[in-house]
């Protein structure tokens, strides 16, 4: 996401302070019920990564610092150059590494019963993970989690006792499909963006610059207990961008208004887009929005159970070229993907593209949002998020009535 800071008149800039300053007075707590993921889910998920491990061989999984360790273990951790990472064996209990002066922070948030073992700065914490792996007489495989940087597997490797193999699979096998307590999260998140953009839309004037109004945006996530992961607000010729651009924009009358937007709670995520236009949209902007919202449709009707992910991006696409935009992925038109599957990060596998065969399944995540673009005037971008079940797609936010009524 692109960050632009732009500063529009002092009565605007007045009336924006006094909007943001009564937002926590007026808008709801919707993450106040909110359940977090229990211990037993955890530990069931660990059981379930070590099922799939045994069947092909492998030792343990390694997962470093990121969304994957939160997943397995609750331990929330940055990422530096000293090592802090969870060992999954194949059996037994789970080991977590860490630095010795972080000890007792990893405890702190450690939602899993497990071996913490530590290391001092002079000593080498692959041969740490070694260890553990021969205390629990595992050997062969040592699968590494997907995201895990190169100097990581660089310093496993080096010792020689085991091959390093990708994880990547094992991690999407168990992450793929959400348990209806994710399901749950996942829906407040989107409760809360939604309602976040519903008071933005209301509380648009003339002169905001889109700095502005994503500062509004995110006062209002907060407010009703959201984690603002983002709010690019794309205004005017931005909006043809996907990302935007640098050249700073501010709302006039016939603005295009492009906001794609996400929130987290309790690790978990929405990501939702609204576009609309201040003031009388002209006969192309309401073309080219209803174009996209018919698309929207096309996305989620050839959503089925055991049907390949790139189908529904080859349908809408199919959509979008007769009507004469594309073709394929060229502009103007639909330059990126339909959607992306959606989770504890805003992105995740599987992805509504051509080049994806996974089979749709009961409980996938996914964003619907299949954009236009003309390079040089506007754009129009509408997504909204949905989970797949036995009998169809079911929808996190309903989608947008009209240019009119976009929330």
């Amino acid at each position: 996401m692109l960050s632009r800071r732009a500063f529009f008149s002092g009565a605007a800039a007045s009336g924006l302070m006094m909007a943001s300053g009564a937002i926590a007075q007026t808008l709801p707590n919707l993450a106040a019920a909110a359940e977090p993921i229990t211990v037993a889910e955890r530990q069931a998920r660990i059981a379930r990564l070590q099922d799939l491990m045994q069947r092909q061989n492998i030792a343990g999984l390694l997962v470093e610092g990121g969304t994957s360790l939160t997943y397995f273990t609750g331990l929330r951790w940055g990422r530096s150059e000293r090592v802090t990472a969870a060992l999954i064996p194949t059996k037994g209990e789970t080991v977590v590494v860490t630095p010795y002066f972080e000890e007792s922070r990893a405890r702190e948030t450690l939602e899993v019963p497990a071996d913490v073992r530590t290391w001092h700065e002079h000593e080498s914490p692959y041969a740490l993970i070694a260890g553990a792996l021969k205390d629990r007489g595992m050997s062969g495989k040592l699968a590494v989690e997907g995201t895990t940087r190169y100097f990581i597997i660089d310093g496993l490797k080096k010792l020689g006792r085991f091959d390093v193999v990708s994880g990547e699979a094992l991690v999407d096998a168990c992450r793929r499909l959400k348990s209806p307590a994710e399901l749950a999260l996942m829906q407040v998140a989107n409760d809360i963006t939604l309602a976040a953009l519903r008071h933005v839309h209301a509380n648009i004037k003339a002169g905001m610059s889109s700095g502005n109004i994503a500062a509004l945006m995110n006062d209002a996530t907060r407010a009703m207990g959201g984690a603002p992961e983002f709010a690019l607000t794309l205004l005017n010729e931005a909006s043809a961008y996907p990302h935007g651009t640098r050249t700073p924009q501010t709302v006039r009358e016939g603005s295009v208004i492009l906001m794609d937007c996400g929130a987290s709670v309790l690790d978990y995520e929405s990501d939702l887009t609204r576009t609309w236009v201040y003031g009388e949209p002209t006969r192309k902007q309401r073309k080219v929005w209803e174009t996209v919202r018919k698309g929207q449709d096309i996305v989620l009707e050839s959503a089925k159970v055991g049907v390949p992910v790139a189908k529904l991006d080859e349908a809408v696409r199919a959509f979008y070229d007769k009507e004469g935009w594309g073709p394929g992925y060229t502009l103007p038109g639909l330059s990126h993907r339909a959607g992306h599957g959606i989770g504890m990060d805003g992105h995740e596998a599987p992805y509504l593209v051509g080049s994806d065969a996974t089979p749709l399944a009961p409980g996938m995540c996914f964003s619907d949002e299949p954009g236009l673009y003309i390079p040089g005037e506007f754009g129009v971008r509408l997504e909204d998020c949905w989970y797949m079940t036995p009998t169809g797609p079911k929808l996190f936010s309903k989608l947008a009535r009209s240019l009119e009524d976009p929330i």
